[in-house]
């Protein structure tokens, strides 16, 4: 969601030649094939393959892959990341010891939680990288507080709201929403230990009181849930209706259908604050505080009593017809990564 609008700004420019490398760090069709197809995009020029493992396995695979197999074979002369996945901050390493410049798209989130392995990918890619892109107002003052040349910084705002904004001119307008809120569950601290998990899920249930909840279980968490014997309790719920991951389109009109969502993930805080939609974040922090300063977005923690006040608060909330949304989250942010670019390789 974040690559597909800058692929295809950049592919406008005749002077450019642009790459699209993925990695397979995502590798379920779910996950990732349905993205490209819902996206529009064309498939990706090289596929690394890494698949799954460890942090320092995963994060190895790629750079010995991206290193032999684009840096060494194309010599790019700019390698832009995104994010704050292991491929992001493993593509940023590479290049830069190779003295390739690197950009990062959706630099400067800071959570302030290091426990979070996507913090500590956050950090060193900035530390490293040439051109920072980014999303928020907080994103540039983080940026500042380490550091960080200013010259270097360029706020242009969020490139998935390109997507969604993109994606929901197509959609059909909405009457109304339905009586039915979205969970999504995949961090770690949320889902790898069973009883808290299990403590959780009684509490989303225990809050969302008669309505139902639509559940696209991630693979890690559905992993947990059949260890833990948690998958066979909930679907003798008729509240609970459990599904596979489902894709970019589908996805976002079941949240604009929806009366809130329940969510651990970063990226859909986003959404929903642009969508209007009233969102419960299951987190102790987050590194998108525009999300609550302006949008529907509710910090709630994960203690069980907490989560269930906040869910049965959120089911009494209305859609917000024009939310606030933070500035640049106007549906141009890649345009404007476009035109840096394309100076800083000018000028290069």
């Amino acid at each position: 969601m974040k690559a597909a609008p800058v692929a295809a700004a950049l592919t406008g420019l005749s002077d450019i030649r642009h790459l699209l490398v993925h990695t397979g760090q995502h590798y379920d069709a779910n996950m990732s094939d349905v993205f490209f197809s819902d996206l529009g995009m064309a498939p990706p020029d090289m596929y690394l393959g890494v698949g799954s493992g460890s942090h320092a396995e995963q994060t190895a695979k790629i750079m010995t892959s991206f290193e032999k197999d684009v840096c060494l074979a194309e010599y790019p002369d700019l390698v832009l990341v995104y994010g704050d996945v292991n491929s992001t901050v493993a593509a940023a390493l590479v290049a830069k010891k190779l003295h390739i410049s690197v950009a990062h798209v959706e630099s400067g989130l800071r959570s302030y939680d290091r426990s979070m392995p996507e913090e500590i990918n956050r950090i060193v890619t900035d530390a490293i990288c040439d051109l920072l892109f980014v999303t928020e107002e907080s994103g540039r003052a983080n940026l500042l507080r380490e550091g960080i040349n200013p010259t270097k910084i360029h706020f242009v705002g969020n490139t998935m709201v390109d997507s969604l904004a993109a994606l929901v001119s197509k959609l059909p307008t909405l009457d109304e929403t339905e009586d039915y809120l979205v969970l999504t569950l995949h961090r770690p601290s949320n889902v790898d230990n069973h009883e808290h998990l299990g403590n959780l899920l009684d509490a989303i249930r225990a809050g969302a009181g008669e309505r139902t909840i639509r559940f696209p279980v991630h693979p890690r968490t559905n992993n947990v849930l059949q260890e833990a014997g948690l998958r066979a309790k909930l679907e003798n719920d008729e509240n609970w209706i459990l599904t596979e991951p489902i894709g970019y389109r589908d996805f976002i009109s079941l949240v604009r259908g929806s009366k809130g969502v329940i969510t651990d993930s970063g990226g859909i805080q986003e959404e929903t604050t642009w969508l209007g939609i009233p969102c419960v974040t299951l987190r102790e922090s987050t590194e998108r505080p525009s999300t609550i300063e302006l949008g529907t977005n509710h910090l709630v923690g994960i203690h069980a009593e907490q989560v269930k006040r906040a869910v049965s608060r959120v089911t009494t909330m209305t859609t917000i017809d024009a939310p606030p949304r933070p500035p640049f989250w106007d549906g141009g942010a890649a345009e404007r990564i476009a035109r840096v670019i394309h100076q800083f390789l000018n000028k290069s």
